[in-house]
């Protein structure tokens, strides 16, 4: 394609000669000094070269089709990205573990190249500014329903609590800004985690909070971000990664339902048209079929303190060791995760007479706002971080759960169908979802797992995963030389 700089000639044009006045009014919109690439995307595209000139600030960011939601349309699908990367095919029957391939060592040191007018930029969340600058960029374009009704709203302290655990590190927090006006478009961050695939032991990273601004979405600015993570990431030695996708990849370790949800204030959901509740329902009926105790029934379940972290931790050794992909915590960490914060997350535990640490139950804050709505502003959803139990039944600790998350305030609980979560979902009531979600892991080769053998916790903070994380995630490993 060839862009122009200025109009056409006479002679290019045909004869054709514009009117002053026509090219008066093409010429209003433009900017004294170099122009703002961020902003001429909210210009008017009615005229033929407009959108030239769009095309030429952003056609770096171009994407190409949609990937496939089944196996059956991946099986259709070229993925011609994928097809250079270090991941196992689709159709490959893996019976080892170990790298796809190894390790480059030559890793650039100078930053990933973006277009003219956009600036690489390492994200200080210790400063209120920048951490507001986050949370509105998140919060205007991380992810809404369809209907354009639910939008998430991250607060500060959530995102404190997902983006900085132990050993995290500032220059993985990654923006893009524009040049013109600093205006943060673009962002992407990674957190460490030592996990345990199998039987190996591996230091990786989970990425997280991959965000475009909607002026840019479905461009080519993903990959870029993801490449430039991807060299950072690579600088500390590390060269695998865990991410999810509600999309088909090459390949998904495992797979299963989508969230499910647990309706806790169902008049509230009702109002706002809250997604997957039970359509055919009148207010009612739905009252009555959400109905839950006043009160819990397990003695002895009270709030975690931080005298806890060390039977917690014991607690979930024990427990982990029965999944096929799960985190290698440290006392850190595990006060880091689970140690309640106000408007963040809650566990509670329960405790032997003999001052062991028998069960436990953990689950995070995800606010949204409600947008367009006469009445309701906000939804606030407890999504299932972890739940352990040894003396009492799963169900019966989960149901004491959605008593407290009620109590707490929450409108609905939501839940996938990993780790023995199957145990409680369909009998406390929640609702099955059609979609469903991917696990992968970037060049690591090992068996599939059955959803039963991957807990919540690898991936705790990803609540929704669809559509256009999916497609973010569709360049998430592009390699760096």
């Amino acid at each position: 394609m060839v862009f122009r700089d200025k109009a056409p000639t006479d002679g290019e044009s045909g004869g054709l000669k514009k009117s002053k006045k026509k090219q008066k009014r093409e010429n209003a919109w433009r900017p004294e000094g170099p122009r703002d690439p961020f902003a001429m995307v909210s210009l008017s595209t009615d005229k033929k070269k407009e959108q030239q000139e769009i095309q030429k600030a952003l056609h770096l960011f171009s994407l190409g089709t949609s990937l496939p939601k089944t196996l059956q349309q991946a099986k259709n699908h070229t993925y011609r990205f994928w097809d250079t990367q270090p991941v196992t095919k689709l159709g490959d029957h893996i019976t080892t573990h170990g790298p796809v391939e190894e390790v480059d060592a030559s890793i650039r040191n100078e930053p990933c190249l973006l277009p003219q007018g956009f600036s690489w930029d390492t994200l200080d969340l210790s400063s209120p500014i920048v951490l507001g600058e986050l949370c509105h960029l998140l919060n205007e374009n991380y992810m809404e329903e369809d209907d354009n009704t639910i939008r998430f709203n991250f607060s500060p302290e959530y995102l404190l609590w997902a983006l900085q655990p132990p050993n995290w590190l500032l220059q993985w927090n990654l923006g893009v800004r524009v040049d013109a006006n600093k205006k943060l478009v673009g962002f992407i961050a990674a957190v460490p985690a030592d996990v345990r695939i199998y039987d190996t032991k591996k230091g990786l990273v989970q990425v997280k909070f991959l965000c475009v601004h909607k002026k840019l979405r479905l461009k080519r600015m993903t990959p870029v971000l993801i490449r430039e993570l991807t060299r950072r990431v690579n600088q500390q030695g590390i060269y695998q990664a865990v991410y999810a996708a509600g999309t088909v990849l090459p390949t998904p370790i495992s797979s299963c339902r989508y969230q499910r949800h647990r309706a806790l204030n169902p008049r509230k959901l009702m109002e706002v048209n809250y997604p997957g509740l039970k359509q055919n329902m009148n207010l009612q009926r739905a009252l009555k079929f959400n109905r839950l105790p006043e009160v819990t029934k397990i003695k002895g379940l009270r709030p975690m303190t931080k005298e806890d972290t060390p039977r917690i931790l014991s607690l979930l050794e024990k427990n982990l060791s029965n999944f096929h992909l799960s985190p290698l915590l440290s006392l850190q960490e595990v006060e880091h995760w689970f140690l309640p914060k106000e408007n963040v997350n809650d566990t509670y535990v329960l405790e032997a007479d003999n001052g062991t640490l028998t069960d436990m139950v953990s689950f995070y804050a995800v606010s949204s706002r409600v947008l367009n709505h006469p009445v309701h502003t906000s939804l606030r959803a407890a999504c299932l971080l972890y739940a352990v139990c040894n003396v009492t039944k799963m169900a019966d600790l989960m149901q004491d759960t959605l008593v407290l998350a009620k109590a707490k305030g929450f409108d609905v609980f939501c839940a996938l169908d990993v780790m023995d979560n199957m145990s409680f979902l369909e009998k406390l009531k929640f609702t099955i979802s059609d979609k469903s979600v991917h696990y992968y892991l970037y060049n690591w080769k090992c068996p599939l797992m059955s959803p039963d053998k991957v807990p919540t916790l690898i991936l705790q903070t990803v609540r929704v995963i669809g559509q256009r994380l999916g497609q973010c995630c569709a360049h998430s490993a592009v390699k760096t030389k």
